[in-house]
């Protein structure tokens, strides 16, 4: 019987067998890399998504025989590479997902090829690790002596040549500052509000700082404390916090993966069982908890606790709004905002929640984007990686400036990261961003007129 095509039914996800051995039988993956290569030879509706497609397209386009038998298995990794696991073709273009029978499911498959070369070990191993140990990075970068110095070194050409020679960094890439005062230790205690919870979400939130807000963008984290504290939410930092594990997965170390899966999912786990809301201001960090680590521990009920418990900071609100229990006294009016959607926040299936909070803002209209913008974590900040994620982000860079009402105010994206790289993006455009570029957060905070 000839396969149906495509599928109707919501995609679902297997869950991550990477503790099997058979998971790292290189032989095994290859066979399975060339199955799911030939069917998105056969469909290619995701070639404009980022640059894994084109160059598997251009890779069968070239061979000997214009299909995958013509394609060297040497060349499968130049595929793997350029995938960032945004997990976007599987989310949302893909149409042979599970329950479809051919089950292809891309962002894994090319997690168990990363795995499998991270083992053997790669040739930017030092470099990828270094740069993925953001606990490290922020907890030496931030110690006073050293903090100033480093942030003069990102912003020096001849130092940030050397980095490129010697680390791989990209010299014109975009790197974030170290804050001189990191989020956790200076954040403000809650009041005492009583606790109303709402029929759609806890009436106490437990914020999950993540490692960009904790020890480059600690406003971001301030922010959302005032806007808690305005809604009368009592709130309280998680304890013990270490990374999500999102910079490890992205290189297939799913052993460091593990680690820090074992320092976090305890005490979040105790936090949801007593009631917490747990809320990360990174889109990557909530989804780390709400996806990633649920398929890789799919039998841990700790983690499945933590999954159900876990919020973005705007569903959450969205969901106090919807019981009737969200603060809407707002006092200034945004004006023009140009939004984009991260691809990480996307793929958690929650809606645009940003988006329809900020266009409940009286005086605003939310120009929305939804497309990668091509920065993906560490990846486009790497030298072989950074001109294709610049290519990627061109579209995006495009349409933020093109708001319907007229050059944007303010210039926003729930990825940080991403934010930057837009707004790095759309100055090489000829569009300078300046300090128009904001995390939603902060512009809500905004909005409810507070200091």
């Amino acid at each position: 019987m000839t396969a149906r095509e495509g599928s109707l039914e919501a995609p679902t996800r297997h869950p991550l067998d990477w503790k099997n051995p058979k998971f790292y039988d290189e032989s095994a993956c290859q066979d399975e890399l060339e199955r799911v290569f030939d069917i998105c030879h056969g469909c290619r509706r995701c070639v404009s998504l980022c640059n894994a497609f084109p160059t598997l397209f251009d890779l069968i386009d070239e061979g000997s025989t214009m299909e995958v038998d013509g394609v060297d298995r040497g060349d499968y990794m130049k595929v793997v590479d350029q995938c960032y696991l945004c997990d976007v073709c599987y989310m949302t273009k893909c149409p042979y997902v599970p329950p479809h029978e051919w089950n292809v499911d891309f962002p894994h498959l090319m997690l168990r090829a990363k795995a499998i070369a991270f083992r053997k070990g790669t040739p930017t191993r030092f470099r990828d690790s270094a740069l993925s140990s953001t606990d490290r990075n922020g907890r030496l970068a931030t110690i006073p002596i050293i903090v100033q110095a480093v942030n003069r070194a990102k912003n020096s050409p001849v130092l940030r040549n050397a980095g490129e020679k010697l680390a791989g960094i990209h010299r014109s890439a975009w790197l974030p500052d170290f804050a001189p005062r990191t989020f956790r230790p200076n954040a403000e205690a809650s009041a005492a509000h009583p606790v109303r919870d709402g029929e759609r979400a806890p009436g106490k939130v437990a914020v999950f700082a993540t490692c960009y807000v904790n020890y480059n963008e600690p406003g971001v984290g301030h922010d959302l404390l005032k806007v808690l504290d305005h809604n009368a939410i009592p709130y309280r930092l998680v304890e013990k916090e270490v990374c999500c594990g999102m910079p490890k997965l992205e290189l297939g170390d799913l052993d460091s993966v593990a680690r820090l899966k074992a320092k976090n999912i305890p005490g979040l786990a105790a936090l949801a069982r007593e009631g917490w809301a747990i809320v990360a201001p990174i889109p990557s960090c909530a989804l780390m908890f709400k996806q990633e680590l649920p398929l890789m521990f799919a039998d841990d009920a700790d983690v499945q606790e933590v999954r159900a418990a876990m919020f973005d900071p705007f569903e959450y609100l969205v969901a106090r709004y919807k019981d009737g229990l969200l603060a809407t006294d707002f006092k200034r009016e945004l004006g023009r905002i140009s939004y984009h959607v991260a691809c990480h926040l996307r793929v958690q299936n929650i809606g645009q929640k940003t988006r329809e909070l900020l266009q409940m803002l009286p005086g605003t209209t939310v120009h929305t984007v939804e497309r990668c913008s091509g920065h993906a974590g560490t990846w486009g900040v790497k030298k072989e990686f950074h001109e294709t994620a610049l290519k990627i982000g061109r579209p995006v860079f495009r349409q933020m400036h093109e708001h319907p009402r007229g050059e944007p105010q303010w210039v926003a994206s729930d990825c940080q990261l991403g934010a930057h790289h837009i707004a790095q993006g759309m100055e090489l455009a000829g569009n300078p961003v300046g300090e128009r570029l904001r995390h939603p957060i902060t512009l809500l905070r905004m909005a409810y007129g507070l200091a």
